[in-house]
Protein backbone atom coordinates (compact mmCIF):
# COMPACT_ATOMS: atom_id res chain seq x y z
CA UNK A 1 0.00 0.00 0.00
CA UNK A 2 1.17 3.60 -1.26
CA UNK A 3 0.98 6.58 1.39
CA UNK A 4 -2.20 7.81 -0.63
CA UNK A 5 -4.37 4.48 -1.18
CA UNK A 6 -7.70 5.34 -0.55
CA UNK A 7 -7.06 8.99 -1.57
CA UNK A 8 -8.74 11.06 -4.58
CA UNK A 9 -5.91 13.38 -5.63
CA UNK A 10 -7.05 16.47 -8.02
CA UNK A 11 -4.07 17.83 -10.27
CA UNK A 12 -3.72 21.13 -12.24
CA UNK A 13 -1.94 21.66 -15.25
CA UNK A 14 -0.96 17.83 -15.73
CA UNK A 15 -0.82 17.93 -18.96
CA UNK A 16 3.00 17.78 -18.75
CA UNK A 17 6.13 19.26 -16.65
CA UNK A 18 6.07 19.30 -12.59
CA UNK A 19 1.84 18.47 -12.99
CA UNK A 20 2.51 15.17 -14.59
CA UNK A 21 5.26 14.33 -12.76
CA UNK A 22 3.63 15.04 -9.68
CA UNK A 23 0.51 13.19 -10.66
CA UNK A 24 2.29 10.11 -11.57
CA UNK A 25 4.42 9.94 -8.25
CA UNK A 26 0.62 10.20 -6.70
CA UNK A 27 -0.75 7.75 -9.13
CA UNK A 28 1.94 5.38 -8.16
CA UNK A 29 1.51 5.66 -3.93
CA UNK A 30 -1.94 4.35 -4.90
CA UNK A 31 -4.47 7.59 -4.67
CA UNK A 32 -7.20 8.07 -7.50
CA UNK A 33 -6.04 10.99 -9.78
CA UNK A 34 -7.82 13.53 -11.45
CA UNK A 35 -5.74 14.99 -14.72
CA UNK A 36 -6.87 18.31 -15.22
CA UNK A 37 -5.45 20.88 -18.00
CA UNK A 38 -6.77 23.66 -20.05
CA UNK A 39 -5.04 22.19 -23.29
CA UNK A 40 -7.37 18.45 -23.53
CA UNK A 41 -5.95 17.12 -26.22
CA UNK A 42 -2.74 17.22 -24.73
CA UNK A 43 -4.28 15.82 -21.20
CA UNK A 44 -5.47 12.68 -22.61
CA UNK A 45 -2.49 11.95 -24.38
CA UNK A 46 -0.54 12.21 -20.87
CA UNK A 47 -3.63 10.47 -19.22
CA UNK A 48 -3.23 7.39 -22.17
CA UNK A 49 0.83 7.18 -20.78
CA UNK A 50 0.22 6.40 -17.27
CA UNK A 51 0.69 2.63 -16.00
CA UNK A 52 -2.45 3.20 -13.82
CA UNK A 53 -5.67 4.57 -14.52
CA UNK A 54 -6.43 7.81 -14.36
CA UNK A 55 -9.38 10.29 -14.90
CA UNK A 56 -9.06 13.21 -16.80
CA UNK A 57 -11.46 16.21 -17.05
CA UNK A 58 -9.89 19.52 -18.84
CA UNK A 59 -10.34 22.81 -16.73
CA UNK A 60 -9.36 26.28 -16.89
CA UNK A 61 -8.67 27.74 -13.90
CA UNK A 62 -9.33 30.91 -14.75
CA UNK A 63 -13.35 30.44 -15.32
CA UNK A 64 -14.40 30.08 -11.82
CA UNK A 65 -17.49 27.73 -13.26
CA UNK A 66 -15.12 25.55 -14.93
CA UNK A 67 -13.02 25.03 -11.72
CA UNK A 68 -16.74 24.24 -10.19
CA UNK A 69 -17.57 22.01 -12.70
CA UNK A 70 -13.90 19.71 -11.98
CA UNK A 71 -14.80 20.01 -8.45
CA UNK A 72 -18.37 18.48 -8.70
CA UNK A 73 -17.00 16.01 -11.42
CA UNK A 74 -14.67 14.69 -8.81
CA UNK A 75 -16.60 14.54 -5.68
CA UNK A 76 -19.59 12.55 -7.73
CA UNK A 77 -17.16 10.23 -9.70
CA UNK A 78 -15.46 9.74 -6.17
CA UNK A 79 -17.50 10.54 -3.34
CA UNK A 80 -14.55 13.07 -1.97
CA UNK A 81 -11.07 15.21 -2.70
CA UNK A 82 -8.47 14.77 -0.56
CA UNK A 83 -5.26 16.45 -2.14
CA UNK A 84 -5.70 19.53 -4.33
CA UNK A 85 -2.38 20.52 -6.54
CA UNK A 86 -3.05 23.67 -7.85
CA UNK A 87 0.38 23.34 -10.59
CA UNK A 88 -1.44 25.31 -13.76
CA UNK A 89 -0.01 28.48 -14.37
CA UNK A 90 1.67 30.85 -17.30
CA UNK A 91 4.77 32.96 -17.45
CA UNK A 92 5.69 36.21 -18.64
CA UNK A 93 9.08 38.05 -19.52
CA UNK A 94 9.31 42.23 -20.06
CA UNK A 95 9.19 45.27 -18.11
CA UNK A 96 6.33 47.02 -16.65
CA UNK A 97 5.53 49.35 -20.09
CA UNK A 98 5.98 47.06 -22.54
CA UNK A 99 3.83 45.54 -24.37
CA UNK A 100 -0.40 45.00 -23.36
CA UNK A 101 -1.49 45.22 -20.25
CA UNK A 102 -4.08 42.10 -20.78
CA UNK A 103 -1.20 39.96 -20.26
CA UNK A 104 -1.11 41.09 -16.62
CA UNK A 105 -4.20 40.17 -16.43
CA UNK A 106 -3.94 37.17 -18.32
CA UNK A 107 -1.20 35.93 -16.18
CA UNK A 108 -3.21 36.85 -13.03
CA UNK A 109 -6.03 35.19 -14.08
CA UNK A 110 -4.45 31.67 -14.05
CA UNK A 111 -1.53 32.39 -11.83
CA UNK A 112 -3.53 33.67 -8.84
CA UNK A 113 -6.98 33.26 -9.59
CA UNK A 114 -6.81 30.02 -10.26
CA UNK A 115 -4.90 29.31 -7.62
CA UNK A 116 -8.04 30.61 -5.40
CA UNK A 117 -10.99 29.80 -7.59
CA UNK A 118 -10.20 25.99 -7.26
CA UNK A 119 -9.47 26.59 -3.61
CA UNK A 120 -12.84 28.08 -3.35
CA UNK A 121 -14.16 25.02 -5.55
CA UNK A 122 -12.97 22.24 -3.55
CA UNK A 123 -12.87 23.53 0.33
CA UNK A 124 -16.08 22.44 1.19
CA UNK A 125 -14.88 18.70 0.15
CA UNK A 126 -11.60 19.06 1.70
CA UNK A 127 -13.03 20.09 5.07
CA UNK A 128 -15.20 17.23 5.18
CA UNK A 129 -12.07 14.54 4.09
CA UNK A 130 -9.41 16.55 6.29
CA UNK A 131 -7.88 16.73 3.08
CA UNK A 132 -4.99 19.21 1.98
CA UNK A 133 -4.17 22.26 -0.54
CA UNK A 134 -0.27 21.97 -2.57
CA UNK A 135 0.39 25.17 -4.12
CA UNK A 136 2.78 25.04 -6.96
CA UNK A 137 4.20 28.67 -6.23
CA UNK A 138 8.01 29.82 -7.45
CA UNK A 139 11.27 31.32 -5.70
CA UNK A 140 9.81 34.49 -7.97
CA UNK A 141 7.09 34.52 -4.94
CA UNK A 142 10.00 34.72 -2.21
CA UNK A 143 12.44 37.24 -4.07
CA UNK A 144 12.25 39.17 -7.21
CA UNK A 145 13.34 38.65 -10.46
CA UNK A 146 14.63 41.29 -13.26
CA UNK A 147 12.01 41.41 -16.05
CA UNK A 148 9.69 39.16 -14.45
CA UNK A 149 7.56 41.87 -12.63
CA UNK A 150 4.11 40.24 -13.79
CA UNK A 151 5.03 36.76 -12.85
CA UNK A 152 6.69 37.81 -9.41
CA UNK A 153 3.50 39.93 -8.43
CA UNK A 154 1.46 36.31 -9.00
CA UNK A 155 3.60 34.28 -6.93
CA UNK A 156 4.20 36.29 -4.34
CA UNK A 157 0.28 37.16 -3.70
CA UNK A 158 0.06 32.86 -3.99
CA UNK A 159 3.04 32.98 -1.08
CA UNK A 160 1.16 34.99 1.55
CA UNK A 161 -2.56 32.90 0.05
CA UNK A 162 -1.05 30.00 0.85
CA UNK A 163 0.12 31.59 4.34
CA UNK A 164 -3.52 33.04 5.05
CA UNK A 165 -5.61 30.25 4.07
CA UNK A 166 -3.48 27.57 6.04
CA UNK A 167 -4.58 30.04 9.37
CA UNK A 168 -8.28 30.05 8.47
CA UNK A 169 -8.71 26.37 7.34
CA UNK A 170 -6.28 24.40 10.37
CA UNK A 171 -8.82 24.16 12.75
CA UNK A 172 -10.98 22.53 10.08
CA UNK A 173 -8.63 20.40 9.86
CA UNK A 174 -7.27 21.35 6.28
CA UNK A 175 -3.78 21.96 5.70
CA UNK A 176 -2.48 24.11 3.06
CA UNK A 177 1.20 24.83 2.15
CA UNK A 178 2.97 25.54 -1.09
CA UNK A 179 6.42 24.44 -3.40
CA UNK A 180 8.58 27.05 -4.53
CA UNK A 181 10.97 25.62 -7.21
CA UNK A 182 13.71 27.51 -8.71
CA UNK A 183 14.67 26.37 -12.49
CA UNK A 184 13.17 23.44 -13.41
CA UNK A 185 13.21 21.55 -16.66
CA UNK A 186 9.73 21.35 -18.55
CA UNK A 187 8.00 22.34 -21.73
CA UNK A 188 7.61 25.69 -19.53
CA UNK A 189 11.52 27.15 -19.86
CA UNK A 190 12.05 24.61 -22.91
CA UNK A 191 13.14 28.17 -24.99
CA UNK A 192 15.99 28.39 -22.33
CA UNK A 193 17.83 25.47 -24.06
CA UNK A 194 18.15 27.75 -27.03
CA UNK A 195 20.54 30.31 -24.25
CA UNK A 196 23.01 28.11 -23.08
CA UNK A 197 24.88 31.14 -21.57
CA UNK A 198 21.66 31.88 -19.61
CA UNK A 199 21.36 28.04 -18.18
CA UNK A 200 25.01 28.56 -17.09
CA UNK A 201 24.16 31.67 -15.02
CA UNK A 202 21.36 30.03 -13.21
CA UNK A 203 23.17 26.46 -12.68
CA UNK A 204 25.82 28.40 -11.66
CA UNK A 205 23.78 30.55 -8.95
CA UNK A 206 22.35 27.10 -7.64
CA UNK A 207 24.78 25.22 -5.23
CA UNK A 208 24.02 22.09 -6.53
CA UNK A 209 24.93 22.85 -9.73
CA UNK A 210 21.88 22.01 -11.76
CA UNK A 211 18.30 23.01 -12.83
CA UNK A 212 15.47 20.25 -11.24
CA UNK A 213 13.49 18.18 -13.13
CA UNK A 214 9.92 17.53 -12.59
CA UNK A 215 9.91 14.61 -10.16
CA UNK A 216 12.27 16.77 -7.52
CA UNK A 217 9.56 18.96 -7.47
CA UNK A 218 7.18 16.21 -7.51
CA UNK A 219 8.50 14.69 -4.18
CA UNK A 220 8.23 17.69 -2.51
CA UNK A 221 4.47 17.91 -3.37
CA UNK A 222 4.02 14.34 -2.16
CA UNK A 223 5.87 14.69 0.90
CA UNK A 224 3.51 17.89 2.24
CA UNK A 225 0.39 16.08 1.00
CA UNK A 226 0.78 12.83 2.82
CA UNK A 227 0.65 12.10 6.69
CA UNK A 228 4.90 12.49 7.03
CA UNK A 229 4.02 16.34 7.28
CA UNK A 230 0.21 16.32 9.05
CA UNK A 231 2.10 19.13 11.28
CA UNK A 232 3.46 21.35 8.40
CA UNK A 233 1.26 23.83 7.49
CA UNK A 234 1.28 27.31 6.45
CA UNK A 235 4.73 26.54 4.83
CA UNK A 236 6.39 28.06 1.46
CA UNK A 237 9.23 25.20 0.79
CA UNK A 238 11.87 26.29 -1.59
CA UNK A 239 12.55 23.11 -3.91
CA UNK A 240 15.87 25.05 -5.42
CA UNK A 241 19.30 23.26 -4.87
CA UNK A 242 19.96 25.67 -1.95
CA UNK A 243 19.28 28.78 -4.16
CA UNK A 244 17.30 30.50 -1.79
CA UNK A 245 20.30 30.03 0.88
CA UNK A 246 22.56 32.06 -0.82
CA UNK A 247 22.72 36.22 0.24
CA UNK A 248 23.41 36.51 -3.06
CA UNK A 249 27.04 37.52 -2.92
CA UNK A 250 30.00 35.51 -5.55
CA UNK A 251 31.78 33.02 -4.05
CA UNK A 252 34.66 33.74 -1.97
CA UNK A 253 38.55 32.63 -2.66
Amino acid sequence: MGRFTGKVVIVTGSASGIGEAAARRFAEEGASVVLSDKNAEKLAQTAASFDASVETHPVDVSDMASCRTLADFVVERFGRIDVLVNNAGLDHLGKLDEGDLSEFTKLIETDLYGVVQMSRACIVALRRSKGCIVNVSSVSGLGGDWNHSFYCAAKGAVTNFTRALAMDEAKAGVRVNAVNPSLTYTPFTEGMKEQPELVAKFEERIPMGRGAQPEDISGAIAFLASEDAHYITGVNLPVDGGLSASNGQPPLS
